[in-house]
């Protein structure tokens, strides 16, 4: 089935273009951006069961660009009265008014940027869906769920609960300029169990999940994933502790992600190249990684939690090969960075939400495949590693360093796994270090698109990453 655009959109559009043709007598650039979108988060654990009507991107609102003088201006409204577009109009007038006037009375510079262009375009999307998030039947939904965390605790006596998170969203946006009129509906769903288990006077805790652009019927593949979840926290409770050093080691796809999200997707982020934050930048053209190493970054690469048609500027998604065989080929960009670049934007301008601004930020970041199997890979290495659970990252786009925690390593020893296990393991080095150390990348290749990425320490937002096993040397502790 097409997921169905906004009715409540549809209906308010004539009054919302009514009043940015009004403004556009004044300003120089006007463009609006309009999102209604529904969804539930649904918990259960073996002590207690709810649902609650929001996830990350649920939201109603609209939110106003404009451009006069050179300086860029916002703003957001929650409320709108489609009997009342003029004065709407004048309302957004003063208080874009009062935002000038305060900026010319605290010494702020402003950063002057040409107008965005504007070419014409129309778009009509509604994306295949299996069933919707508001048709849930949450009582069904609860026993499901309910269900599978009683069949992981029933697995293994020290596993002591399995909470479980499920959440569903139907995103609706509209975007219009004088020029563009694009509209777009699409439904993305996730989930995730996590056992809790205790033995050896210890306690731990592993994770699983699965996401995609799919409704609710999403989270019957969840069931597939208990028997894996319970093994890994086993694995756990009797892992030692690993002997701090360099090591060969082959990273699961849910690992690869992580490193492809912290090493190059943050490093290649080039409003961070306009204030001067970002190493990538002097990088353009050169080496940062073995011949095996290709990598994407778009909406467009994959299909995933944020693959959508366009982004929160108006901007049609896109696929940019962000490395071709080790070669940095560039970086992601919002609409008013890559003006102020001289280059042009790749679809990659999000919100957190209506009231927020827009930064260059991530959507499908995904090394690419190769042409080995895990088993050549694990054959291949005498001692070492193969590193799976993804817990935490963090990176330094300006020294390019890379810091990854993992929940679990398993020990190859003469290219055979010994069955024993470290946990947890910390993975850091130096980006062209790790990338250039690859030297073989598997066939297959997954997607994961659990959880959101900050800008920094705020500003959240849906991203996927991933990629297949690949096999290089790291320092771990």
């Amino acid at each position: 089935m097409k997921a169905p655009f906004s009715k409540y959109l549809t209906e308010i559009a004539p009054a919302l273009k009514s009043m940015a043709a009004s403004l556009m007598e004044e300003y120089e650039y006007v463009s609006v951006l309009s999102t209604d979108s529904v969804g539930f988060m649904a918990r259960v654990s073996q002590r207690a069961k709810s649902i609650r009507g929001r996830t990350m991107t649920t939201e109603r609102g609209t939110v106003v660009r404009v451009l006069k003088d050179g300086l860029y201006s916002e703003y957001a409204f929650n409320e709108f009265d489609p009997g009342r577009a003029e004065e709407m109009a004048e309302e957004i007038r003063k208080g874009l008014r009062d935002q000038t006037e305060l900026m010319k009375s605290s010494g702020v510079k402003p950063y002057e940027t040409e107008a965005l262009s504007d070419e014409s375009a129309e778009l009509f999307v509604e994306m295949e869906t299996g069933s919707l998030p508001e048709e849930c039947d949450f009582d069904e939904l609860l026993k499901k769920l309910t269900s599978i965390s009683d069949e992981a605790v029933k697995l293994d006596e020290r596993v002591i609960d399995c909470p479980i998170t499920a959440q569903s969203t139907h995103v609706s946006k509209l975007f219009f300029t004088k020029n563009r009129d694009l509209r777009q509906s699409y439904v993305y769903s996730e989930a995730a169990l996590m056992p809790v288990a205790r033995g050896n006077g210890r306690s731990e805790m592993s994770y699983a999940g699965i996401s995609g652009r799919k409704g609710p019927e999403l989270f019957d593949e969840l069931r597939a994933k208990v028997s894996y979840a319970v093994k890994a926290v086993g694995d756990q409770l009797t892992a030692d502790r690993v002997t701090p050093g360099e090591y060969e080691v082959i990273t699961s796809p849910e690992i690869t992600g992580l490193i492809a999200h912290e090493a190059f997707g943050h490093g290649v982020e080039m409003d961070m190249f306009v204030k001067g934050r970002a190493l990538g930048a002097d990088y353009i053209g050169k080496r940062v990684g073995s011949d095996l190493v290709t990598m994407h970054e778009g909406a467009n690469c994959a299909v995933n939690v944020t693959s959508y048609a366009f982004d929160d500027e108006g901007t049609l998604s896109g696929d940019v090969t962000e490395i071709d065989r080790g070669i940095l080929k560039g970086g992601i960009c919002d609409a008013l960075a890559a003006k102020r670049l001289g280059t042009q934007p790749t679809g990659n301008g999000k919100r957190e939400n209506f009231e927020h601004k827009v930064y260059t930020r991530m959507t499908n970041t995904v090394f690419d495949s190769g042409e080995s199997s895990l088993k050549e890979m694990i054959e291949s290495i005498s001692y070492g590693y193969l590193l799976e659970g993804m817990d935490s990252g963090m990176e330094d786009p300006k020294h390019w360093g890379i810091q990854c925690m993992l929940l679990r390593g398993y020990e190859i020893r003469d290219g055979k796994l010994t069955g024993k296990v470290v946990s947890p393991v910390c993975m850091t080095g130096y980006v062209p270090d790790l990338l250039g150390s690859i030297s073989m990348v598997s066939r297959d290749r997954m997607i994961f698109g659990n959880g959101g990425c900050g800008k920094g320490h705020k500003e959240w937002v849906k991203v996927a990453d991933g990629g297949p096993y690949l096999k290089c040397r790291a320092r771990l502790g």
